[in-house]
């Protein structure tokens, strides 16, 4: 293949994002490109000549099997808008000339929603000046909010970590002969992927979490308030999941309830944090009984420790598919996306989407999935095949090794 490949990883990380980073590097480096180059922090980083030749970061084997249980980043990450081409094509001629200098051919992106966007851009440039290089977006994102596939890599390892964790946390939660409530806030702005996978800890060795609360219904809070009175009422404790993006039916968040303007990010997303805190304080004010707020928080998208398998291989064979389509099918402004196959057994097969028709759009959990304080079995047979399976890490004096650049 002649050419050089770049690759670069965007907006927030997971625990597989490196798996995904390590097959496009061997995909590329199997199917003989010159040099694989990757972008620190992203196209931002890009922009300021940040990269590295991964051919001398990545020499052998083992590095790839590092990688692969390394969470986070390895090239790090950024979360940065391209304008509109309309609005200023300076910035899209210097990408542009930078790329031609390191004689760039195949262009990878990996990241969610923003990152796509990122493609989309870069692709409409490059066909507006004929330019022959490839530009392909290969999903991550543990919010599992990608249209046009599946799910995404990162989903099944957040998964499997919130479920294990909450699973852990109900039997802490029943030993003291006393009424609590203890709420677990889980990352989700608009989509309640993430807090649905809690209903995974139901099972014959566990009564599983009380109430489960998505943002993709109108959160009412006295309707909350007399579901936790019930509960506590019947059993003594209970253990509410909690999506972070939970709002009223005016729109307003409930984590902004008697706290000021919440900061957003680059795409104009407000942060998000504080709804199971505003809840316990509520709780305790005219309950009069003990409540606890936890936020799992960057936990579960880093806990690579314990991810899944299933998520692990998924994740390497998106980025070896992105390689394989870009270099031989020639394709650009495209997205892997995975399509299952069926459930029982768990298979899925690989597929391409116009960027187009996913970047800047949200997938959220079907509302027929979605009961006043839970969800149906319907969500845990789509999520259950994504947890399975473990890669055990390699320990170094009692601690998972890890790889750094």
């Amino acid at each position: 293949m002649k050419g050089n490949v770049i690759v670069g990883q965007s907006g927030g990380p997971t625990c597989v994002i490196n798996s995904t980073l390590a097959g496009v590097f061997k995909a590329s480096k199997d199917l003989g490109v010159g040099k694989v180059f990757g972008m620190l922090h992203g196209i931002k980083g890009f922009l300021n000549d940040e990269y590295v030749d991964l051919d001398d970061k990545l020499p052998y084997n083992i590095d790839i099997d590092l990688l692969k249980r390394t969470p986070a980043s390895y090239l790090g990450s950024c979360r940065f808008k391209l304008p509109e081409i309309s609005a200023d094509e300076e910035i899209y001629v210097k990408i542009f000339e930078k790329l031609k200098v390191l004689e760039i051919s195949y262009f990878f992106y990996i990241g969610g929603n923003d990152s796509m966007d990122t493609i989309k851009k870069l692709s409409d440039y490059g066909k507006k000046i004929n330019s022959p290089i490839r530009f392909m977006g290969v999903p991550k994102t543990i919010d599992n909010d990608l249209a046009m596939t599946d799910h995404t890599p990162g989903f099944g390892s957040a998964a499997k970590y919130i479920a294990t964790t909450l699973k852990e946390l109900v039997c802490d939660c029943r030993i003291y002969d006393c009424p609590a409530v203890t709420i677990v806030e889980i990352m989700g702005r608009n989509a309640g992927w993430l807090t649905a996978s809690a209903a995974l800890v139901c099972g014959e060795d566990s009564e599983g979490v009380d109430l489960i609360f998505l943002p993709e219904k109108p959160f009412d809070v006295d309707f909350f308030m007399r579901r936790v009175k019930e509960v506590v009422e019947n059993k003594k404790y209970c253990v509410v999941a909690l999506s972070e993006g939970v709002k009223l039916s005016d729109g307003r968040f409930v984590c902004e309830l008697g706290a000021d303007d919440a900061a957003v990010d680059a795409f104009g997303h407000k942060m998000m944090s504080g709804s199971a805190k505003y809840l316990e304080n509520l709780i305790k004010s005219t309950m009069n009984i003990k409540a606890r707020a936890i936020e799992i928080s960057t936990l579960q998208r880093c806990a690579s420790h314990f991810a899944s398998l299933t998520d692990i291989e998924e994740a390497f064979d998106c980025g070896a598919t992105a390689v394989n389509a870009a270099m031989f099918d020639l394709e650009t402004g495209k997205v892997v996306c995975m399509k299952r196959v069926s459930n029982v057994p768990y298979k899925v097969t690989y597929e391409l989407a116009d960027v187009h028709n996913i970047a800047n759009v949200e997938k959220t959990v079907p509302l027929d999935w979605i009961t006043e304080d839970y969800v149906t079995e319907e969500a845990v047979h789509y999520i259950r095949p994504l947890i399975q399976g473990e890669l055990n890490p390699i320990i170094n004096d009692g601690l998972p090794r890890q790889i750094k650049l």
